[in-house]
């Protein structure tokens, strides 16, 4: 073999081995990196790259962070239910009683109110229904009248007649009273009211009206033989007093002045017809009282007459009270 030959096979040789060298050996993770190129004008050693061309470390790289609209809420929401609890609540050790206290010991609390242990109380008055309230419990007052109203009912009894003059204004308290009161002496021409009844003008108004279109009529029809009316006997018209004189309860119609009780009728002739229970009376007495009963549910708004109960078996009660709707009770 000749020198040019032997140099040949070995670098072919040599090839051979380096090729199965580097198929069994691994790379390394990393290559180097390259070197930047030195200015020109210096000769020294190169600087190392800036920080920002270095690859961060793996611990230096930062996590990405959750956006905030997706972050978990640490307190539940007002309208869902509370997670129960991971871990169940212990029970808290019973307290000892404590010992009552020695009469040297103040007690805890707030203060009683003055006056002992019972709470403050609203006014006794206050707690009762109507029915029970006495008069000065009910703190009424006087209804105010329409000096119009009042002028016109004054004119419509002195045209049919009626004997009346003002009063003053009459106050006793507690709702008592009239605004605008009138003193009536004669029902109509010629038929006295006795004694004098102290009201206001619309019962006066409803009395004489009744007086003139149902009494008197009914009078001629059931009693000729005893003439006319002549008096008409009343037994109260403006008392300061609650209904039926009790205790307790409403005031009467009698305290504001729309009111008067009748308790008899004198003619000329004969005696005087007396009211008093004639439900079973089968003669014209009788019929002449139920006759006018009845008719005065025209002129007045509340009519009790003998039937009605033990506080009027001896007279008619007749009032102007006014009610919701125009009802009136007549019994």
């Amino acid at each position: 073999m000749t020198e040019p030959d032997a140099l040949r096979t070995l670098s072919i040789l040599a090839i051979l081995a380096a090729t199965a060298f580097l198929t069994g050996a691994r790379l390394p993770p990393h290559g180097p990196l390259p070197q930047p190129r030195p200015d020109a004008g210096e000769m020294t050693a190169p600087s190392p790259l800036p920080d920002k061309t270095e690859p961060p470390a793996p611990d230096d790289v930062p996590a990405p962070q959750p956006k905030p609209d997706v972050k978990e809420p640490t307190t539940p929401a007002p309208d869902q239910p509370t997670a129960p609890p991971t871990e169940p609540t212990k029970p808290e050790p019973a307290k000892p009683e404590r010992a009552k206290p020695e009469p040297s010991e103040p007690m805890q609390g707030p203060p009683l109110p003055p006056g002992g242990l019972s709470s403050p109380q609203t006014p006794a008055e206050e707690n009762k229904p109507p029915a029970e309230q006495t008069l000065e419990e009910q703190h009424l007052t006087i209804e105010p009248e329409s000096d119009a109203e009042h002028a016109e009912c004054t004119a419509a009894l002195q045209a049919l007649g009626v004997t009346f003059k003002e009063a003053p204004r009459i106050d006793d308290g507690n709702g008592c009273g009239i605004d605008k009161p009138i003193t009536v002496s004669e029902a109509l021409p010629g038929i006295k009211l006795k004694p004098e009844a102290t009201m206001r003008c619309p019962a006066a108004l409803a009395l004489a009206r009744w007086m003139k279109e149902s009494v008197i009529p009914a009078a001629s029809a059931a009693l000729p033989e005893q003439g006319r009316i002549t008096t008409v006997n009343q037994a109260t018209s403006y008392m300061c007093r609650l209904r039926n004189s009790a205790e307790t309860g409403k005031i009467s119609e009698h305290a504001r002045g729309n009111a008067i009780d009748i308790a008899s009728f004198h003619f000329e002739k004969g005696e005087d017809v007396a009211v008093r229970s004639r439900r079973e009376d089968p003669t014209l007495t009788g019929a002449f009282q139920r006759t006018v009963s009845a008719a005065g549910c025209l002129y007045f708004t509340t009519v009790l007459d003998p039937e009605s109960d033990a506080a009027h078996e001896t007279h008619f009660h007749l009032d102007v009270i006014e009610r919701k709707g125009g009802y009136r009770y007549c019994h």
